[in-house]
């Protein structure tokens, strides 16, 4: 019931994402320099407001919100071409499929309102601070602490999170922490908790941008809160429900590294083949060889399933009633990581000592592609 048939996109939704797709092509095409990007370790300026431009860092905002309102669907078609700057990716994931989507899925009409339409036209970038220096897929060890003040009306953070992305940029961070809750026994038992913290509200500090092997342009850094106070207005859900806040935001974000990292393929085929149909050696082409061939065919053919389950698991999620897809996203992230990272190496092979070489891009595809097997 669930995979047949196949979700069709109507020919609605198609005209408009394909609205999108020019300009955003047109831009990562003609504007995005990301050999500078990589070499600088930081994106430009104007880079991030032609993003913004875009409206990239509001794609699966409401409109009534200020954003673009796209259905998971056309946010995975999206990621196809942001992904060909994986910096670029990084930075507006961090902010949109993990930082604000907390606001967005379990956050208050109120929050929404007050927070949504400055992080939708980009003036605010969001960043999710879960990561700490003893606790990392072991998100429900973590230390930092937020402490309810004795009128009730703000909780005192303290703590720090460690490689957090945009840490050095945004605005406005998602942050668990623990957090004392009374059960109906009337125990006190220690909960995490997830509150929307704005860097305005003071005792935030964030260290030197890390220095990584790749998505270098990203920025990563670690977050320090010392009595940081926080309005109880700001808890995201309920006090003590935050380990499901996170598993959700996480779940949700998951699925569109399958669509990314075909993108990332397709492009790897285009610029391979190229040279393969030219280079020449034992006077035939490349292309010509059965080893250089089953090499096209195994990136063809992993391009083609992530594809097919990036949508399927979009298709789903699109459906009314927030069906549970965190299986299927799960098995999206896995498979597509680890074949984004085969492909990217059998693509660096065909070329060679060629694509060793920092003259050619191969080489920062393979450092850039190494964290999918890592993050999320």
């Amino acid at each position: 019931e669930e995979v047949f048939p196949y979700p069709e996109i109507s020919n609605e939704e198609l005209a408009e994402i394909n609205q999108f797709v020019g300009p955003v092509e047109k831009f990562f095409n003609e504007e995005v320099d990301s050999k500078k990007i990589d070499r600088d370790a930081k994106i430009p300026p104007e880079t991030l407001q032609g993003l913004r431009d875009l409206g990239l860092f509001g794609m699966q905002i409401p409109e009534e919100y200020g954003g673009l309102g796209l259905s998971n669907t056309m946010y995975a078609r999206l990621g196809e071409i942001t992904s060909l700057d994986a910096s670029i990716a990084v930075t507006l994931a961090a902010h949109q499929a993990i930082g604000l989507k907390g606001i967005l899925i379990a956050g208050t009409e109120e929050q929404k309102a007050k927070y949504l339409p400055r992080l939708a036209s980009g003036e605010h970038i969001a960043a999710f601070c879960l990561t700490e220096p003893g606790s990392g897929s072991d998100a429900a060890s973590i230390q930092t602490r937020a402490t309810l003040s004795k009128d009730g009306k703000h909780y005192l953070l303290n703590g720090s999170k460690v490689w957090i992305s945009n840490g050095g940029l945004a605005s406005i961070f998602t942050v668990f922490a623990r957090t004392e809750v009374v059960d109906k026994d009337g125990q006190v038992k220690d909960k995490i908790t997830a509150f929307i913290v704005e860097r305005d509200f003071g005792g935030i500090t964030h260290g030197k941008p890390e220095d990584k092997l790749g998505i270098r342009g990203s920025n990563t850094c670690e977050v320090h809160f010392e009595n940081t106070k926080v309005p109880i207005e700001n808890v995201i859900g309920e006090v003590g429900g935050g380990f499901k806040v996170a598993m959700n935001i996480l779940n949700s974000g998951r699925f569109s590294m399958g669509s990314a990292s075909a993108g990332v393929i397709k492009k790897l085929i285009e610029m391979t083949s190229e040279y393969a149909c030219t280079r020449k050696q034992f006077n035939k082409n490349l292309s010509q060889f059965g080893l250089i061939q089953e090499k096209f065919c195994l990136m063809a053919v992993k391009a083609y399933v992530m594809e097919s389950m990036a949508y399927l698991t979009a298709g789903m999620m699109d459906r009314p009633g927030l069906p549970d897809c965190s299986v299927e996203a799960a098995m999206v992230k896995v498979f597509s990581s680890e074949g984004a990272w085969t492909c990217v190496s059998e693509a660096l092979q065909i070329l060679g000592g060629l694509g060793y070489m920092k003259d050619y891009p191969y080489e920062r595809y393979l450092r850039d592609t190494r964290i999918l097997l890592i993050f999320e």
